[in-house]
C-alpha cells in the first residue's frame, strides 16, 4: 500500500492506475472506520487530512483523463476534511524517485 509523493504525470500507467485504487482503499477505511491496514503507516500518515487526499485523488483522475483513461469513482468532497496538504512523507520525495527509478523503467521519473 503505497501513495506516491512524486509528480502524478510522471507515473507509469500501472502505477498511476495503482495509486488510484490504493487512494480508495486508504479512503475507505479512514472514512468507513475499516480495521484492515488502519494500522498500516501509509493509513495513518492520511489521518487527519482527508482533503489533501480528496486533492490528491482528483489530480490523479486529472492525469487519468489526460491520458483517455474513463473514471467512475468520485469520492464524496463533504467528507474531504482535515489539512489540505499532506508533509509527512515515508520518505523523501528524492528517495521515492529513486525507488521508483529502480522498479519501473516506464515511470519518468
Amino acid at each position: 500500500m503505497r501513495i506516491w509523493d512524486v509528480p502524478i504525470d510522471c507515473l507509469c500507467r500501472n502505477h498511476l492506475l495503482g495509486e488510484h485504487r490504493e487512494l480508495h482503499a486508504i479512503w475507505n477505511i479512514l472514512i468507513k472506520k475499516k480495521k484492515g491496514f488502519s494500522k498500516h503507516p501509509e493509513t495513518l500518515r492520511w489521518r487527519g487530512k482527508l482533503k489533501a487526499l480528496y486533492l490528491k485523488h482528483e489530480a490523479i483522475v486529472r492525469e487519468m483523463k489526460k491520458r483517455g483513461y474513463q473514471h467512475r469513482s468520485s469520492l464524496n468532497k463533504k467528507l474531504a476534511k482535515g489539512k489540505a496538504q499532506q508533509y509527512e512523507f515515508w520518505q523523501s520525495k528524492e528517495a521515492q524517485k529513486i525507488i521508483l527509478k529502480r522498479k519501473c523503467r516506464q515511470c519518468g521519473v
